[in-house]
């Protein structure tokens, strides 16, 4: 999507605001003992509270067989994307880390963002690969300016998470989205500077690194939908959705 109009942005802005809330309530809700259906529920309610509705419930892309049952993707532990919390029904431990990622439409715009949460007291390699993604994301955004390139995004997440020692996701990365859950261009993880497609003025994009402690390989488990680390290491995912600007990027799902 590009912006055309001001009525866009402040619909996009407003509806940013309302998914970082209903994130940052969810993530300080999460702990042990907690389901997962649970967290499906309460975002439901969240997301109705707010006059939303859940983007992803119903929603079939194309590379699955059937539409997604859920209105958020709960991921843990060695889940990279897309657990689906209303069949996989896990109890979270002490210790877990859990990746949110939900999409809402906003007076018919949607914004998309994510994040990855300790349970209880997680130790101390856990926190560095979150915190370490959580980075990598916002070293993709600033270089989110018209006329740079697509690649100039991937490669500041790619090196960020080579740097670490991380296998950095290639096979599922970002994407435009604004007048549905997914569109074009796709934003890779991973890329050299320079290259890919020029960024222009507008722009709305959904950035997301995904960091694995071991392999970057991955597998799809029977449901369909779920991902998971092929080595069944932990994997991390952080994401928010911007406006591509002419000195830089505005984060319209920035958790106060």
């Amino acid at each position: 999507m590009i912006i055309q109009t001001e009525e866009e942005r402040a619909i996009l802005r407003e509806g940013g605001k309302h998914l970082a809330s209903i994130l940052k309530t969810l993530e300080s809700e999460l702990k042990p003992g907690m389901n997962t259906r649970d967290i499906n529920l309460r975002a439901e309610a969240l997301i109705a509270q707010y006059g939303d509705t859940p983007a992803l419930k119903g929603y079939h892309p194309q590379f699955a067989e059937r539409a997604y049952p859920s209105s958020i993707c709960v991921s843990v532990n060695d889940e990279v994307v897309h657990g689906i919390p209303s069949e996989n029904n896990i109890v979270l431990q002490d210790g877990d880390i859990v990746s949110l990622d939900l999409v809402i439409i906003h007076n018919g715009l949607f914004v998309d963002s994510a994040l990855t949460a300790p349970v209880g007291e997680i130790d101390s390699a856990t926190k560095r690969l979150l915190s370490a993604t959580e980075e990598a994301l916002l070293l993709g955004i600033r270089q989110a300016r018209t006329g740079a390139r697509m690649g100039d995004i991937s490669s500041a997440i790619e090196n960020k998470g080579y740097e670490c020692g991380y296998g950095v996701v290639y096979d599922y990365g970002g994407h435009g989205v604004g007048n549905a859950v997914h569109e074009e261009p796709s934003v890779p993880n991973v890329g050299d500077p320079g290259r890919g497609i020029v960024l222009r003025e507008g722009m709305v994009l959904a950035i997301e690194p995904m960091f694995n402690e071991g392999s970057p390989e991955v597998v799809l488990e029977p449901d369909g939908y779920t991902i998971k680390t092929a080595d069944g290491k932990r994997s991390a995912h952080f994401e928010h959705t911007i406006i591509v600007g002419k000195d830089g990027a505005e984060i319209l799902t920035l958790r106060d």
